[in-house]
């Protein structure tokens, strides 16, 4: 693709008869763009070469009024910062080493978890022999040994501790039993103290696994929403981690991601010219286990390339969301279908464009929640500051020793001041009222004198008849 500014600098610079020249371009992709979009004729040789780089030598004796002989390093070194800039420029939160590493992790706290689990049910059964049959699953069994202890001097509380575990009352009962009248041997307490160490050190890395689980499937939510919403969260992390990154699974073909994680049953298949494998890692996704035995290959085929589509949708996109992977999943179960019972799926170009429909929707939610999230978060930076330049001037001021008695007095001050504002307003605001009463009064008396002086005049007056 040609850009717009070499295009305009093009247009601009050479003559608009371009049958009289030919342009030397050093980068050979640029060739067919510029046949494509100008029209003008280009070569990339040796000469074209040795010309671009004698330029590049001689430049600053070149171009008239340049002195600086080491500006075209500078350039070129502000150019490969730049460009590494851009390359290592990313989003922290979508990164998928953490994925890979977390991933790998839970497949060795299995393997441990399991190893160690296998060791102390040996150990244990020499004690009580009866429990394993009771209890198959490892965790459960681990609990339930925490819960019993010796089974001779068993706590107080085992018969809850085991109700709560088990959540069953007939299990609890036979363990009860059994445990007062097991053929296993006595054990002694250095013993019991080295159980019970090993013990609490798987209880420990369940705890761990679970917590590990919850952060895979955060990260993935984060990462590749659309993979694990098609193919699960272990599954999709599984073949992040067999790929390398979710860039090279989202370049790798649809045949690449079917058979990733069996490399070497394909390779066996090879060197024998046997039959190559139908499936890889995604053998343990649900659809392949649904499928029927004849259409195994067909569905890991078709599920191997929404794999691809998905993982190229989580690695191109600014704004993840898991709408097009839930579309993706119902298509796969529609294959399911039509390879059962024969129905006619929907076109994908229809599924797609209901797709691309909630994705905007989607989309315009997140980024209103992002400008909210986004918006506290300065709020918050903002109060922090405050808060650091005021602790930060108290501390100096404590530190010099003054600080306390200028704040006391300054607080008592302040109430003063404000108690004798107060006292003034009120003394004011009595005074004008007196003063208004006083008017009041004067007015009333005069009124009622020259009423008096009215009265004696008119009596003067009066004649008498």
């Amino acid at each position: 693709i040609l850009h717009p500014h070499l295009e305009g600098l093009l247009i601009s610079a050479l003559p608009k008869k371009k049958n009289k020249y030919v342009l030397g371009v050093e980068d050979t992709q640029l060739i067919t763009p510029i046949k494509e979009k100008l029209e003008i004729i280009c070569n990339s040789t040796d000469a074209v070469r040795g010309l671009i780089r004698g330029i590049r030598f001689h430049f600053h004796n070149l171009v008239p009024g340049f002195n600086d002989v080491n500006a075209p390093t500078k350039a070129q070194l502000g150019l490969a910062h730049a460009y590494s800039r851009s390359k290592v420029k990313f989003n922290v939160g979508r990164v998928d080493n953490m994925i890979i590493q977390t991933v790998t992790l839970v497949d060795q706290l299995d393997k441990d978890i399991n190893s160690l689990t296998m060791r102390i049910r040996e150990w244990y059964s020499h004690h009580f022999p009866e429990l394993i049959k009771i209890v198959s699953e490892n965790t459960l069994y681990i609990q339930c040994i925490n819960a019993i202890r010796d089974r001779k001097n068993m706590p107080d509380d085992a018969t809850e501790q085991l109700q709560n575990i088990l959540n069953d009352p007939d299990k609890v009962q036979n363990v009860i039993e059994l445990a007062r009248s097991s053929m296993g041997m006595d054990i002694a307490d250095t013993d019991l103290e080295n159980m019970y160490y090993f013990v609490e050190r798987v209880t420990a890395l369940t705890q761990r696994r679970k917590d590990l689980t919850d952060y895979l499937k955060s990260k993935m939510a984060c990462v590749a929403p659309n993979l694990a919403a098609l193919i699960g969260d272990f599954v999709g992390a599984r073949l992040i981690a067999q790929a390398g990154s979710l860039t090279n699974l989202a370049k790798a073909p649809a045949s690449t991601v079917q058979i990733l994680g069996a490399e070497k049953a394909l390779f066996r298949a090879l060197k024998t010219r046997g039959n190559t494998p139908k499936y890889g890692l995604l053998f343990h996704s649900t659809f392949i286990g649904k499928a029927a035995k004849a259409n195994k290959g067909r569905i890991s085929r078709y599920l191997a390339n929404k794999c691809s589509v998905a993982s190229r949708i989580d690695c191109f996109r600014d704004i993840p969301t898991d709408v097009f992977g839930s579309k993706l999943k119902e298509q796969v179960e529609d294959r399911l279908k039509f390879y059962e019972t024969g129905d006619i799926p929907m076109k994908n170009t229809d599924i797609m464009d209901k797709a691309l429909e909630e994705a905007e929707i989607s989309q315009r939610e997140i980024l209103k929640k992002m400008k909210i999230e986004s918006k506290k978060a300065k709020k918050r930076k903002l109060e922090e500051l405050y808060l650091s330049t005021e602790l930060d001037q108290t501390m100096a001021a404590l530190a010099e020793g003054t600080i306390a008695d200028e704040v006391d007095t300054s607080v008592v001050e302040k109430k003063k001041r404000k108690k004798l504002t107060e006292s003034h307003e009120l003394n004011n605001q009595t005074m004008e009222t007196l003063a208004e009463n006083t008017v009041t009064d004067e007015a009333d008396t005069s009124i009622v004198r020259k009423k008096k002086k009215k009265r004696k005049l008119n009596d003067e007056t009066m004649v008498p008849v």
